[in-house]
């Protein structure tokens, strides 16, 4: 089911692209992010584009997890960097619907596995999961932490957290997870085994090398890394910059894609309140709390804030386990025709703006 959403979102993708007389492949491979991971992949780290306005782009900002992927690939076949980057994030998507399912079903059932997984699969930016970028890569990575915290194997879990870590700055919010699950855990059985020990201890590895590493290139090992970011524009304001943006649009001709924006935002607490509600484990709530919080309340570039939430899938069970209840065809019938227009808007949004 999953591939199958995929593979049509790509197909209207192909054909949109066509008769707009782009390349697809070029789009889903060679545009945005996915240059900056390819040119990590070529040539590693070290550089930088200085703009107009004196800010400076650094690649120390992306982590180095999916570039290490496509330098292997990339010297065990004859595929480029981009292009492995394509077919590592076509497995890795396979894998993160997998994992989607595998905690959505222990905790409420196959049927909602399976529509949680559609859900994640027909998201207006679901194509992203099928471009090179790290969001299918760290997803699968994230959803299998949760699933092995699910299960108490807490040596997984730490091991999965840090190659999260190694994926993207989000990493943290499974990071949190774990830290959290281990501390619960230990209280409530008053003792601290050597595998929750071990797992607390690994969760931070990835995240934290890097960060140090990429300090320590750009001249201070504490503070570097949040500088590189803020030559990209990136912050952490709680928010601010993001309300002053949608004010703006509310007070101007945007007015229509502001009342979108705050529509959206509802939306988004409503599910947060939902996942409260269905009293989902407190380590899914930590995860995708930290997704949310990292996503809103970040000062960077506005636009990429669909995309930097698709990792937070347990928003979507509540609905899953509400369109569970439906018939078979009722949902097929819902779920066909949010594919289609998931598969419409990815051809508008990859021939226009795109995802930066």
């Amino acid at each position: 089911m999953y591939a199958a959403v995929r593979v049509t979102g790509l197909a209207v993708l192909a054909l949109w692209s066509s008769l707009a007389g782009n390349d697809a492949h070029r789009l889903l491979s060679r545009r945005w992010d996915s240059l900056w991971y390819a040119r990590v992949a070529e040539q590693g780290y070290g550089w930088e584009v200085v703009l107009p306005d004196g800010a400076v782009h650094s690649n120390l900002a992306f982590f180095p997890l999916l570039p290490w992927l496509e330098r292997l690939g990339s010297w065990l076949t004859p595929l480029a960097a981009p292009d492995v980057g394509l077919v590592v994030s076509a497995v890795a998507s396979l894998a993160a619907a997998w994992g989607v399912f595998a905690v959505a079903e222990r905790l409420y059932g196959g049927a909602a596995g399976v529509t949680a997984v559609a859900l994640w699969a027909v998201l207006p930016v679901g194509i992203v999961q099928s471009m090179a970028y790290s969001e299918s890569l760290f997803t699968a990575l994230a959803a299998w932490a949760l699933y092995a915290l699910l299960r108490e194997r807490w040596v997984a879990a730490g091991l999965l957290a840090s190659l999260a870590g190694l994926t993207r700055p989000v990493g943290m919010a499974v990071t949190a997870a774990v830290l959290v699950g281990v501390a619960l855990t230990a209280r409530r059985e008053r003792r601290l085994t050597p595998a929750m020990a071990a797992g607390a201890l690994l969760s931070p590895l990835g995240a934290g090398a890097y960060v140090v590493w990429a300090g320590l290139r750009a001249g201070d090992p504490l503070l570097g890394y949040l500088r590189v970011q803020e030559g990209w524009g990136n912050g952490f304001d709680g928010g601010l910059a993001f309300a002053r943006f949608i004010g703006s649009l509310l007070a101007g001709p945007g007015f229509w894609g502001g009342l979108g924006l705050t529509a959206g935002l509802a939306l988004l607490a409503w599910l947060c309140v939902r996942c409260v509600r269905q009293r989902q484990p407190v380590v899914l709530l930590v995860y995708a709390g930290t997704v949310v919080a990292l996503a809103v309340c970040a000062s960077g570039y506005f636009g990429s804030k669909p995309r930097l939430l698709l990792p937070a899938f347990p928003l979507l069970l509540p609905l899953a386990v509400a369109l569970a209840r439906w018939s078979a065809a009722r949902r097929g019938l819902l779920l066909a025709g949010a594919g289609l227009l998931s598969a419409g808007y990815a051809g508008l949004w990859l021939n226009g703006s795109g995802p930066p």
